[in-house]
This record gives structure tokens, sequence and C-alpha cells, in this order.
């Protein structure tokens, strides 16, 4: 059976091209020329639109995800959350096309909702939602712009990291967290974790600016920072890390200038993916619940697409702690 993508092909287009010209979209600027042989070309391969009601999938979900597919393999973090909305999407119906890498303008026309997953700049959230009004954001809070997000408690998680190495009688404290940008490069997305760790740790007047080291949540950033970080005259007894990647990185710096962890200097990650378990030592993270966020924005899509009393929601999942060999208990 034929499909968009085919037709694209044949006539030299991209497929939101094929989709817009199929659904008679007169708003569309190509030229007469380019409608009639996408047209022609849909009628030769004798394509046929799907009919929703009669078919396994009463609705089409556009899975916009930030990254590229190869990315996918090393940002386990996101994969999991996309695992969970496929997981979660057959129970209402759903079939979910996959948008790589913010390529907006391959989101068929005919898309009833879009999931979007990662950061966006303002323009691209326009160019979504004139595709499709009906869009859910996970870990990124559009929430005051009347969508609604999936989001990842940070506050209280990190909280609960500085308090718990208070305990251990540990109050110089280091940062490592990271900077972004969407990918038009029209919006750089700031690390809220650092936000979150310099407003408790200056609540207990225990911030210091020097002990805080900005990547960009890859591992080379996090072996990079800590290197920076072990040039410091007082090397901080503890280090508080955004993502699993970056800490892995920090991990190796520690040990390639043998630097005893945790005895020396103990290491609190996030996101506990499943590199955390397969680093050694094994790192203490915090946990936050992936698949559920996915699951979610699915529940919340379906609300939006059948509900006529929908009203936007904010959810925020709690986080826990995961203790492993990177803390001493």
């Amino acid at each position: 059976m034929a499909t968009l993508r085919d037709i694209a092909k044949k006539a030299q287009v991209s497929p939101a091209t094929v989709s817009r010209v199929l659904n008679n979209d007169l708003t569309l600027s190509v030229t007469d020329e380019t409608r009639t042989n996408i047209l022609k070309i849909a009628t030769e391969l004798n394509y046929k639109k799907a009919s929703h009601p009669n078919s396994r999938y009463q609705k089409h979900i556009a899975l916009v995800q930030w990254y590229s597919e190869s990315k996918e393999q090393d940002d386990l973090y996101y994969m999991t959350v996309r695992e969970g909305i496929e997981q979660q999407a057959p129970k209402f119906g759903f079939q979910i096309s996959r948008i790589f890498h913010n390529d907006i303008e391959e989101i068929p026309q005919d898309t009833d909702g879009i999931i979007a997953v990662g950061k966006f700049s303002p323009q691209q959230v326009k160019t979504m939602e004139l595709i499709c009004p009906n869009i859910v954001f996970i870990d990124d809070d559009q929430f005051s712009k009347g969508f609604d997000t999936v989001l990842t408690d940070f506050k209280y998680g990190i909280q609960k990291v500085i308090d718990f190495f208070i305990k251990q009688n540990i109050q110089d404290i280091g940062l490592i967290y990271g900077e972004e940008n969407s990918t038009d490069n029209l919006r750089v997305i700031s690390d809220s974790r650092y936000q979150y760790f310099k407003q408790i740790m200056t609540e207990k007047n225990l911030f210091e600016p020097k002990y805080c080291f900005k990547g960009d949540f890859t591992k080379d950033s996090g072996y990079d920072q800590m290197t920076k970080a072990l040039d410091e005259e007082n090397f901080p007894h503890a280090f508080f890390i955004s993502n699993d990647l970056m800490a892995a990185g920090a991990l190796k710096a520690l040990q390639e200038n043998v630097v005893d962890v945790p005895k020396r200097v103990s290491l609190f990650s996030f996101d506990n993916t499943s590199l955390s378990r397969y680093v050694n030592p094994e790192l203490s993270s915090v946990d936050v619940a992936t698949d559920q966020m996915g699951k979610a924005s699915v529940d919340l899509m379906q609300d939006l697409l059948t509900n006529p009393r929908h009203v936007s929601k904010r959810l925020e999942l709690a986080t826990k702690l995961i203790f492993r060999q990177t803390t001493l208990l």
C-alpha cells in the first residue's frame, strides 16, 4: 500500500506537503504544477487515505522529539519517555508517528494531536499550534501558554539530596549542570536544577559560585567540568550532577586523578537511567518516573480530544532518591 512518503519521494516534496495537497489545503503555497503532479502520482500509486473510524486506530498522534534518532540511543532519559508513550497509546487507539529533531514540517496536516517531547522555542510552538492546536508538552513548561504539560519535580528532589549531604556533615557541595539550546537556536534553555540548587544552598548560607560548573549534559562535558573542579584549591567533598551522562564523565575524571569515591568525594546524580547501574562504582541518583511521564501525556491527550470540558493541566511527577556506591550511608 502506498504511503505519503512514497508519493513525496516520487514528487520530490516533503510528506507534509503531500498531506496538505491531498487534504485540499488551499492555503498551501505550491504551484499548480506541483499540486497536479502530487495528485497524479497519488492516483498512479493507488493511494488511499486511512479511514480512521473503521480501522484499529481512531486518532493519529505526532510524537515530536527534539533530538535525532541516533541521539536517542545515547539519551536513555528520553528513550524511556518515548517508550511510555508507545505503551499507553494503544489503550486509546492512538497511532503514533515519530518526528525526529523537531522536523515540524514532517507533521501530517491531518494529525489529531501532538505530543512534544523536549525543549522548544516560541516560534516552534507557534508552528506546531498552526498545524494542530491539540498539544501536550513533556519536559517543557508551556502551561502558562495554555497547553497541557508533564514535568518532573526538580526542587524537592534536589532539596532531599542537599539535606542528605548535610546530615553526613558535608556542607561544601559542588554542582555540575548543563545549558542547551532549542534546535532552531532561538531559545537558550537554562538548567532549572541550577536555580533550585542555588536557592536552597543560599537559604542555608552554603552557596559557593566557584563550586558550580556549567556543561552541556554530555559525558564529555561532565569529564571536563570535573577536571576543572579538581583544580580548585578547596575541592568540595560532594557533588550534585544534573544527569547520569555527565555524572559518568565526572566519575571518569575522578578515577583518572585517583580521587576516592565516595570516601573523598560523594556523587549524587539525576535521572536514574540504566547507565547509573552500569558504571563503577554505581551512581546514587534521583529517580525520575520517565515512563510514567510518557503514559501521563497520553492520558492527557485522550482527555483533550474527547472531553468537551477539558481544561489545561500541569502535572509534576515526584522523584525519589536511589542510593548506590557513590555515596556513603
